[in-house]
């Protein structure tokens, strides 16, 4: 069983939502803001919005390094951003600063090295991980209307399998399994998400339902 999530020291909340393509945590992390308000804010996905905004997607081993390097880097700052402007805030985080290790042509230790870091210090921004399991682990479309999505069922396994073996290290990780219901699936993933809210927050500041 996971211990129970501690708030970062600098007072500050963050939750990560990851898994593999079509695993349903951007639906579900919308869902969940739109449920808890001002209480929780989204901090988007650093990928997508670089992606669709022209930077070049090509699987040359020196373009996706280009790429990683500068995925890490927006996403520390759209954190920070998003911190500074809602202080009071748990920050829900679509994808984190690991999710580059899994796409990094030479392995994860390549990916550290290269970003000055290591898995232990970017698991160590985050109080809790919840990972939303790819569709394609049970042989169904991930095709969700993300226009930058480009990867096959049997890439996008891979992907999930990558990133559930590094974010699992996180003491925190919670899994949202494939369902053949999505409905199923998303809703037992906002369970998760509440249950680690009302853990990561004070009684005094949680909403009255």
């Amino acid at each position: 069983m996971p211990r129970k999530p501690k708030p970062q020291p600098n007072g500050h909340c963050r939750i990560v939502l990851t898994g593999g393509p079509g695993g349903g945590k951007t639906t579900a992390g919308d869902l969940f803001r739109r449920e808890m308000g001002e209480q929780v804010v989204m901090v988007p996905e650093a990928a997508t919005m670089m992606f669709s905004g022209g930077f070049p997607r090509v699987h040359l081993p020196e373009a996706v390094h280009a790429a990683q390097r500068a995925i890490y880097h927006v996403q520390i700052h759209l954190e920070e951003a998003v911190m500074a402007q809602h202080p009071e805030q748990i920050l829900l985080c679509d994808r984190g600063t690991v999710d580059g290790a899994a796409y990094w042509p030479s392995g994860p230790e390549g990916f550290f090295e290269d970003i000055g870091s290591s898995l232990e210090r970017e698991l160590a921004r985050y109080d809790a991980v919840i990972f939303f399991e790819s569709a394609a682990v049970g042989h169904m479309s991930i095709e969700g209307g993300n226009p930058i999505r480009n990867e096959s069922l049997e890439q996008a396994v891979k992907i999930d399998h990558k990133l559930r073996d590094l974010w699992s290290q996180h003491p925190y990780f919670v899994l949202v399994p494939h369902n053949v219901s999505f409905f199923k699936k998303i809703s037992f993933g906002l369970a998760m998400l509440d249950a680690i809210v009302v853990k990561l927050t004070p009684r005094s500041k949680r909403k009255k339902r």
